[in-house]
């Protein structure tokens, strides 16, 4: 699993893989919480319909603001450049 994001003082993006192929993008304080919300149908209406088979890639950001902007940022681009998203600094 990418960095795992589950301190508290950082947030971070996450980009899951789900059961239908499509991508969905969130931001949390801590991952591996939010992830297992979404497998148990608890996470977010879209992961309910469309179970998460696996995180893709996270990215840490110093605040909640930071990661809200680079969700926006991400959500904008093509599907094909949502993963090099995370590759790029």
């Amino acid at each position: 699993m990418p960095d795992s994001g589950t301190t508290t003082d950082s947030w971070c993006l996450y980009l899951l893989e789900c059961r239908n192929g499509a991508f969905y993008a969130g931001i949390t304080n801590r991952l591996d919480a939010r992830y297992a919300a979404h497998v148990a149908g608890t996470g977010a209406k879209y992961t309910r319909a469309n179970p998460p088979v696996r995180v893709l890639a996270s990215r840490a950001y110093p605040d909640r603001s930071a990661a809200s902007r680079a969700e926006a940022q991400l959500k904008r681009l093509p599907r094909a450049k949502k993963l090099a998203f995370f590759e790029s600094r």
